[in-house]
């Protein structure tokens, strides 16, 4: 399938086959696109996937706040004629999608949110921590302790933080001694660290609150077995006016890759409620 690149302003981004627009939103913050992943998951779609700013090819510097990054992912569908898309957020990127939807509802058709942060409390943050560390595999342990010794007080620069990533990388999965390897995983720390703090700020101020408000079709995907709580993706779709869960069953933090099909699944269910709406995407 042909794969084509794009510049939306300083935001670099790819798309690839046709159908109804389709607009992934990576997790992170602050991390690589990892798009690619889906594969057959966005068959029949036009799906674009861009890099969120703070790692090359895109901008590299902020700021990074939630309202920067959905003014970037609305440039990206400026810059490739999408007046209206499905919005399809993993991990942060499905948090992002909810502001992507309430700041510009008239750019966004329905929501697919895979294994998304949540918004109560510090949205889940906490308790992924506490089970990315219960999950390390020996090696990984011993390596983190090494580091952690090293760092001290110090804030660990965007090598030691990818190296970090890759170690805890296993944890995402539901068995993580057969987890696939992590690949090139980046990770750029201000964007990380501003764009967490932009999201404690939000939720601080009530932004559960505003989920009543998004009026578009929306399908939340969990993992039964990801580090992330179950509750925190339940209480997000409860807030939100006819939200779909679906628990993926024997599935982590990335659910399409031991239950292949199921975000496919999901897209495919909206895209009906899309026509049956009569709201086109594209």
């Amino acid at each position: 399938m042909t794969e084509t690149s794009f510049m939306a302003g300083t935001i670099a981004g790819w798309e690839t086959g046709e159908g109804p627009a389709v607009l992934f939103l990576h997790g992170g913050p602050g991390m690589n696109d990892y798009g690619r992943m889906l594969g057959p998951e966005v068959a029949n779609w036009r799906f674009l996937s861009f890099q969120q700013r703070g790692i090359s090819p895109s901008a590299t510097s902020g700021p990074y706040t939630l309202e920067q990054h959905v003014a970037d992912a609305t440039a990206v569908l400026d810059a490739r004629g999408v007046r209206r898309a499905v919005v399809m957020g993993h991990s942060f990127g499905a948090h992002l999608a909810l502001h992507l939807a309430l700041s510009r509802p008239d750019r966004v058709a329905a929501l697919v949110l895979v294994d998304g942060l949540g918004v109560i409390g510090d949205g889940g943050s906490a308790d992924v921590g506490a089970a990315l560390a219960a999950r390390l595999l020996p090696e990984a342990a011993a390596r983190l302790q090494e580091i952690a010794a090293e760092l001290g007080a110090a804030e660990p620069d965007d090598d030691v933080a990818s190296e970090q990533l890759c170690l805890v990388w296993p944890g995402y999965f539901a068995d993580p001694a057969a987890a696939p390897a992590p690949g090139e995983l980046r990770v750029c720390v201000p964007a990380h660290r501003d764009t967490v703090a932009s999201v404690r700020e939000h939720l601080a101020a009530g932004f559960a609150a505003r989920l009543a408000e998004i009026p578009v079709p929306v399908i939340s995907v969990l993992g039964e077995r990801s580090p992330m709580p179950l509750s925190q993706g339940e209480q997000t779709a409860a807030l939100i006016p006819g939200a779909e869960v679906r628990v993926i069953h024997g599935a982590g933090h990335l659910p399409w890759h031991e239950q292949p099909g199921c975000v496919g699944e999901a897209l495919a269910s909206v895209q009906e409620r899309i026509v049956q709406a009569g709201v086109a995407a594209g």
